[in-house]
């Protein structure tokens, strides 16, 4: 049987087959550019281009492609060949260190935000190498970065690099006033979780809202859905286990961590949660699963669903950013310790998440704004659309006693008593989970929980870093002057603690009491789309991301309108998916049911003398719906109509959200409502009993 350590990471260019392809020399200087961001040698990237070129052959790969993430959320290829031509006709395999180090994809058909104008093709990719080359079918992925042939970065690579360079700048600082000199490198790590959903494959085939939008744009509730939370960590389906099997495989080929696996709260809602990496590294294995897990599906006959909020009634699909910042010398930073009351590093670390929090809840809203994350933020299964800090007892006792100059009289942690001898005696951890919170400490570590399911965790961690760099950098200006730094520290923490707790909320983030008391706190509630992403280009964070290299001034307005872009387009095409399949399939259908019905009735009235009641209240529902229908679906063309002639990107998305999604919420009213009285015979497309429990 073949073992798992045989085939993990064989498809990968990483550190053991550098080790093995590369003169010494050459791997100790790549080595020190991945480790430690030292400038690559053009010798060196000829050196790694020969041997990477000989591995790929020899497992079987014809072409390389320059792989990355331009800001349309997905990623990017272009194919070509190891093949050169020889003098007599036949062809060698070549590939150069220029080859490896930079490519020229054409730029003109990517999101730039203005940028770059259409006919001004020419963009650059530029080969990342702390991520490592993988091989995937038949092609050699060198991961890259993508910017413009005037420089601006035109991806989610090149600004995430920036901010892991600025909050490695910051904390080395804010640790060598600790005395931390043989610290040379801080890394921020990342563990995404990633929920999806998986349906049958034919009948996918037959919905053409999932096809075009990828949720269901109608569906009335089934008679079960996850009220009896049996689904939640339940057994596995065989097809979904023999999926999963299957998915870990390929995962591990490409060296990606792949770790648990388990059902999720709603009927056909799975998870797969990876160990955690370098930041940049997680961003690129995530992104690389959500495609694998795509492929995989299609092999089993399924369609695997990373929409946010595919189906409405039953919970959405998140992806949980464990983050946490940890040195080159093995220190996770904002690990308590046993006695977190005395660790006042690991408190000015903390006191600097939170201060950031608060500071830049506007960002960290909109990095994971987008037309299908508004469908779930705070409909009661995942966090609401308003930014708070989970700490729990322990840490918010330990924080209070600061910030009131009290003793702490907390003590060691409390041993879990199970009341049956013969189970095992563990302590309990620091905090409690608390699923409700935005942002929770979860031990050693920050769980950012409002990630959508398909978005790239590339924006998440981009605000983030940058966000606590900012902290760091105002901290280390005020510690560094300090003539008293044990005073100084015990008063930026108390003050720190006093002037951002509003942001600390421990309770049930689900309540709707919260959402009140979130306002009286001054906390911001930006429920869509349209609202969060103008506030990048406010005034303070276009001032801090610019003063640490994150964006320039013109590639956040650019950002700005990219995502109001993407939303408009998203809603858009959802509304004539709507109006195609309301005017198309749903009202013929009905009209037909309702046709057969009336010659049913004239059938049985012409024979004998009977009421027919129910049948003629059938009929009056039904047309009175279709009549509904129609109304309702003639008001969201008017609306699409109206849209096009909207050019201001921010009034088109603000008429999107005022406008559109009603109109599109009204119409879909009366057509679940004429679905529960519509013969199963005659209505168009799989209904969600079907999609929900078709996996058996």
């Amino acid at each position: 049987m073949e073992k798992i350590t045989d085939y993990f990471g064989s498809m990968v260019f990483d550190d053991r087959v550098m080790k093995a392809k590369l003169p010494e020399k050459i791997y100790k200087s790549l080595k020190e550019t991945i480790d430690k961001g030292t400038p690559l040698d053009s010798t060196v990237a000829n050196s790694v281009a020969a041997a990477m070129k000989d591995w790929a052959i020899e497992h079987g790969a014809t072409h390389y492609t320059h792989w990355f993430q331009p800001l349309t959320g997905l990623t990017a290829e272009k194919h070509d060949s190891f093949i050169t031509p020889a003098p007599d006709g036949r062809v060698i395999m070549e590939f150069s260190g220029k080859e490896l180090v930079k490519g020229e994809p054409d730029a003109s058909s990517f999101p730039s935000g203005g940028l770059r104008a259409t006919f001004e093709a020419r963009g650059y990719t530029a080969w990342d190498p702390t991520s490592y080359a993988f091989i995937k079918d038949g092609t050699l992925y060198i991961p890259t970065a993508f910017c413009s042939y005037t420089g601006e970065a035109l991806d989610k690579k090149v600004p995430l690099l920036r901010s892991m360079d600025a909050i490695n700048r910051q904390a080395l600082r804010i640790l060598k006033l600790f005395g931390n000199d043989n610290i040379k490198v801080v890394k921020t790590s990342v563990g995404p979780e990633q929920e999806y959903f998986l349906v049958p494959a034919e009948l996918y085939a037959q919905r053409k809202d999932l096809i075009m939008s990828g949720r269901t744009l109608f569906g009335a509730m089934p008679p079960k859905g996850q009220e009896l939370e049996d689904h939640y960590f339940g057994s596995i389906k065989q097809k979904v286990s023999e999926y999963m099997a299957d998915l870990d495989k390929e995962l591990w080929k490409l060296g990606i961590l792949a770790k648990t696996k388990h059902n999720e709260v709603a009927p056909a809602q799975h998870e797969l949660a990876p160990i955690y990496s370098t930041t940049n590294i997680a961003a690129d294995h995530n992104q690389l699963t959500m495609e694998v897990m795509q492929k995989i599906a299609k092999k089993h006959g399924l369609v695997c669903l990373l929409h946010e909020k595919p189906f409405a009634g039953v919970n959405g699909s998140g992806k949980h950013n464990n983050w946490s910042i940890s040195t080159d010398t093995g220190i996770n930073l904002l690990s308590p310790g046993e006695t977190p009351h005395e660790n006042a590093q690991f408190l000015l670390f903390l006191a600097a998440v939170i201060k950031a929090v608060d500071d830049y809840q506007d960002l960290l809203r909109l990095s994971v704004a987008t037309a299908g994350n508004d469908h779930r933020l705070g409909a009661n299964e995942a966090p609401p659309a308003v930014i708070s800090i989970f700490l729990g007892d322990e840490l918010t006792s330990v924080l209070d006693s600061i910030e009131n100059d009290t003793p702490y009289d907390g003590t060691k942690k409390e041993r879990m008593q199970l009341g049956v001898d013969v189970l095992p005696k563990f302590r309990k951890d620091t905090t409690d989970r608390n699923r409700t919170s935005p942002f929770a400490f979860t031990g050693n570590k920050f769980e950012f929980r409002m990630l959508g399911s398909s978005n790239s965790i590339s924006c998440a961690n981009i605000h983030l870093n940058a966000a606590v760099a900012e902290v760091l950098r105002q901290f280390s200006d005020e510690l560094e002057q300090s003539e008293d730094f044990n005073s100084a520290l015990h008063e930026l923490i108390r003050r720190t603690i006093k002037n951002h707790k509003r942001i600390i909320f421990n309770g049930n983030g689900y309540d709707k009491a919260w959402i009140v008391e979130a306002e009286k706190r001054g906390l911001l509630n930006l429920k869509t789309t349209a609202d969060a992403m103008p506030k990048i280009c406010d005034k303070k964070n276009i001032d801090m991301l610019t003063s640490h290299g994150i964006f320039t001034e013109t590639e956040i307005y650019s950002r700005r309108d990219i995502m109001l872009d993407n939303y408009v387009k998203a809603v858009n095409i959802e509304a004539l998916t709507m109006i195609d399949m309301a005017r198309k399939e749903i009202i013929p259908a009905v009209t037909k049911f309702t046709a057969d019905t009336a010659s049913a009735v004239a059938a049985k009235t012409g024979v004998v003398s009977v009421a027919c009641k129910y049948e003629k209240r059938l009929i009056t529902t039904l047309s009175d719906l279709t009549d509904e229908m129609d109304e309702d679906t003639s008001a969201l063309e008017g609306a699409v109509a109206e849209l096009r002639n909207i050019e201001d990107i921010i009034k088109a998305s603000e008429f999107v959200r005022d406008n559109i999604l009603p109109k599109m919420d009204t119409l879909r009213v009366a057509a679940d409502k004429v679905e529960t009285v519509t013969s199963e015979d005659y209505w168009p497309f799989p209904t969600y009993d079907k999609l929900l429990f078709g996996v058996k």
